[in-house]
């Protein structure tokens, strides 16, 4: 078998044809989560705090200056609000993707099978449960 049938069989599995759509689709949800946090939950927050915008939201380690041919250095930061929006994209995507691991796993749960009736005796278990019962008497 050569090595472009060899390729060829592995990239037309459905595994990796699922996972292809997955992460084009995870890019994508991922795109919508950074929206929602950068522009619709931190911007409340941020209000609510005193008019703070965590994305700019930085510790300034040296401040900016000028080289000796005179061009800027800008500043060191940290960029702390930064951070911040990116912990709280994660928890949300984390816990979407729990939600939706949680959903499958209940769709992929199969009812338990009900156990089988027993087996009806066969003629001789049942004449020697006869002969037994005679016996007794």
């Amino acid at each position: 078998m050569g090595i472009m049938s060899e390729f060829r069989e592995f990239a037309v599995k459905g595994n990796v044809i699922d996972l292809a759509v997955g992460v084009i689709i995870g890019g994508a949800f991922g795109k919508i989560v950074t929206a929602l946090v950068d522009k619709v939950i931190m911007p409340p927050i941020g209000l609510m705090i005193g008019g703070v915008d965590f994305s700019k939201w930085v510790i300034t380690l040296k401040e900016a200056s000028m080289d000796a041919a005179g061009k800027e250095v800008p500043p060191v930061v940290i960029g702390i609000g930064e951070f911040l929006n990116a912990s709280i994209q994660f928890i949300i995507l984390a816990f979407a993707i729990f939600l939706m691991v949680k959903a499958i796993n209940r769709l992929r749960r199969e009812e338990p099978a009900a156990a089988p009736a027993p087996a009806e005796p066969t003629e001789d278990v049942l004449l020697l449960r006869e002969i037994r019962d005679s016996l007794k008497k």
